[in-house]
């Protein structure tokens, strides 16, 4: 008989559901959209439910399309998007929609969480407050909607919803709970001090768990609404970006993920949760047992090359555009950009700074823009690996996945940018890969993470640093390095000119 896992990979638009042989092959794919609710500008939303009955239409299309049988899923597990907020009432009943992380109204109680812990509150939970972050959309509802609140016996994230209507059992791994900055990741247990000071009850956190520990198996109610079988495992499941990096191999101090999306992520392996980037990057508990990873994020990477196109090379098709930066030289004839068009995280946390192309003059060609952008995107990706430099986490090997992996030149580029071996992935399936990979941990069909990678992880070509290259990026770095700086107040300037003219 088959033996399969499904690896649910719950995004922020749509879900997807891998079914992964112990070879590590992809046997069958089903994935589902659901909407966004957002009802007034900065707020983002959605209904629960909708994760269920797509997770649950992907698993049924499996079952009856892609002929897997019920009997041959022997594990589940998952990828999900990271923050965003869940209250159950005391019959475990969805009391509101879902606060995601991609929504803004929390910035008056992330400055409260500031001003009433400062640095005790990096010290416990490794983070700065961010408005993306759970606890401040916790605070949000406590102080706008009372009732609500009152009514509030637990939280989860989305992913652990998912897994406890499949289960009838609650809980949360650790990869997710760090990322709800309620959690003190020393001792790896949910902060006393945080709740205490913003009176919340301990009681309204759920049970941790590590992403293999088993969250029970498919319940009968569930195995009926499904089709899966009772028999079928399900194990706890990592952030996204946690089961992002166990996806791509990212299992070992050497190694660093760059992955380029609508925004950029560069992702380190941690051995060691005393470091302190003193919240410059987000630190999060890994999906590898008793492991972690930091992690910096540039907010317009591959939606700054979207918005180029759509601005200015509409009529290119999008390799086309990305290949004729080849046309251009090193540094794009002097012209650099600055990937800021809708403010940055890190090293720069400026919802107000705004990007620039700096040295354009008549000379300049699209090419030399095109070749700009995608250098300025990588160039703000090394500003986050000069933080690893500077407290001495040395690494050799940067694996590329996203957009950035899909373009020789654009992996040419960041090798030479960043002065390290670059790889790419021929299997690329991103945080599904990395849930499905949990799944096997976890039901015993390897030893470990590593033992895993070896089946399910293939490393494609390797791009090597061109010394003189490398050179010259270095320089132009440097210069890079210096626009935020003095663009900052003229970028505050045209925003407030534009917010009262507007």
């Amino acid at each position: 008989m088959n033996e399969y896992v499904l690896g649910v990979d719950l995004g922020t638009s749509a879900v997807k559901v891998s079914a992964m042989n112990r070879d590590g092959e992809i046997v069958a794919q089903q994935s589902f959209d659901y909407p966004l609710i957002q009802s007034r500008p900065g707020y983002s939303e959605q209904n629960p439910e909708d994760w269920v009955s797509g997770t649950t239409v992907a698993i049924v299309r499996l079952i009856l399309d892609d002929h897997i049988k019920p009997e041959e899923i022997s594990g589940i597990s998952f990828s999900g998007q990271m923050h965003g907020l869940v209250l159950l009432d005391a019959n475990n009943q969805v009391l509101r929609p879902a606060i995601l992380w991609n929504d803004t109204r929390t910035s008056k109680q992330c400055r409260e969480i500031e001003d009433k812990l400062g640095s005790e509150f990096i010290d416990i939970t490794k983070n700065k407050a961010l408005e993306g972050f759970t606890l401040p959309k916790m605070l949000w509802v406590k102080e706008n909607e009372p009732d609500i609140w009152s009514q509030a016996k637990t939280f989860v994230l989305p992913k652990d919803y998912v897994r406890y209507r499949m289960t009838g059992k609650l809980g949360m791994d650790y990869s997710d709970a760090t990322g709800t900055v309620l959690l003190d990741v020393k001792k790896g247990q949910w902060s006393q001090t945080i709740c205490d000071t913003f009176d919340i009850s301990m009681s309204m956190c759920p049970p941790l768990m590590r992403s293999i520990d088993s969250a029970g198996t498919v319940s009968s109610s569930y195995a009926v609404f499904s089709g899966l079988d009772t028999h079928t495992k399900v194990f706890g499941g990592a952030a996204d970006n946690a089961a992002g990096a166990v996806g791509a191999g990212i299992l070992s101090p050497n190694m660093v993920l760059s992955s380029i999306g609508t925004s950029g992520v560069v992702l380190k392996y941690e051995e060691d949760p005393t470091v302190d980037y003193h919240g410059v990057l987000q630190f999060e508990d890994h999906a590898i047992p008793d492991s972690y990873y930091s992690m910096g994020v540039t907010l317009a990477a591959g939606y700054s090359l979207n918005w180029f196109k759509r601005t200015f090379a509409k009529d290119d098709s999008f390799d086309d555009m990305v290949a004729s930066a080849a046309e251009s030289t090193v540094g794009a004839n002097g012209l650099l950009y600055t990937p800021y068009i809708v403010g940055e995280r890190a090293p720069h946390a400026d919802a107000d700074i705004r990007g620039s192309f700096t040295g354009v003059d008549g000379t300049h060609k699209k090419t030399d823009f095109v070749r700009a952008v995608l250098e300025g995107i990588i160039f703000s990706f090394k500003d986050i690996m000069d933080i690893y430099d500077e407290n001495d986490k040395q690494f050799d090997t940067v694996v590329a996945i996203g957009g950035g992996a899909k373009s020789p030149l654009w992996l040419q580029i960041q090798a030479d940018i960043f002065n390290k071996k670059v790889v790419s992935l021929t299997n690329e399936q991103g945080p599904g890969m990395g849930a499905a990979m949990i799944a096997a941990v976890g039901l015993g069909w390897f030893k470990d993470f590593h033992e895993c990678a070896e089946k399910f992880v293939h490393f494609g070509k390797t791009y090597l640093p061109n010394p003189d290259n490398a050179k010259k990026y270095d320089q132009l770095h440097k210069i890079y390095a210096q626009v935020y700086d003095q663009t900052k107040g003229i970028s505050q300037q045209l925003l407030e000119y534009r917010r009262a003219n507007n």
